[in-house]
């Protein structure tokens, strides 16, 4: 199985196939509106804005598994995103990350690159310190930890980086723009 193998459903219920973006640099993201991380939607829009026509595609996935912080329909989410954050790129179905209903997608995409820790910080330590509390062994498991997991796909369709939510967003940026 490769990334082109995967899809994902749009707010209206139609599949896209990854197929369509083969060729391309593409960051997938399980987002949230009320999260501490949510202004991330700034900088993953400034992203796409410099990177879009360079090939950069970035694939948003609202998901409410963690703490609750997605409560509204797919409408109210993208109406937050856009009136907030001004994004223009994809947006998706709201969906599960983890568990038995996870997509498809994810399953393929912890496969492929598995949790290498928060890094350092102050809000990696906060990170740590509040998942010990939900899952003791969340160190040893591929599973999405928090809102803002991106992962990064290359031209050839390899997942090549896995960026958590503590992560520095200019290091995604700088591994995006080396893969355009």
């Amino acid at each position: 199985m490769s990334i082109y193998d995967y899809s994902v459903t749009t707010p209206a219920g139609e599949d896209i196939s990854l197929k369509n973006y083969e060729g391309k640099v593409i960051v997938i993201v399980n987002t949230a509106t009320g999260c501490g991380f949510t202004p991330q939607y700034k900088e993953l829009e400034q992203m796409y804005e410099s990177f879009h026509d360079k090939g950069l595609e970035i694939i948003d996935v609202p998901c409410n598994q963690f703490a609750g912080q997605t409560p509204g329909t797919d409408e109210e989410i993208h109406e937050f995103c856009t009136l907030n954050y001004n994004t223009r790129f994809p947006q998706m179905k709201k969906s599960d990350v983890n568990g038995e209903n996870e997509l498809p997608l994810y399953t393929y995409l912890k496969s492929q690159k598995g949790f290498e820790g928060f890094g350092k910080g102050v809000k990696a330590l906060a990170m740590s310190a509040m998942l010990k509390t939900i899952d003791k062994d969340y160190k040893n498991n591929p599973a999405i930890k928090w809102n803002f997991t991106k992962f990064v796909v290359d031209r050839g369709g390899n997942v090549v980086a896995r960026f958590e939510p503590t992560a520095d967003m200019a290091e995604l940026s700088k591994c995006v723009e080396g893969l355009l």
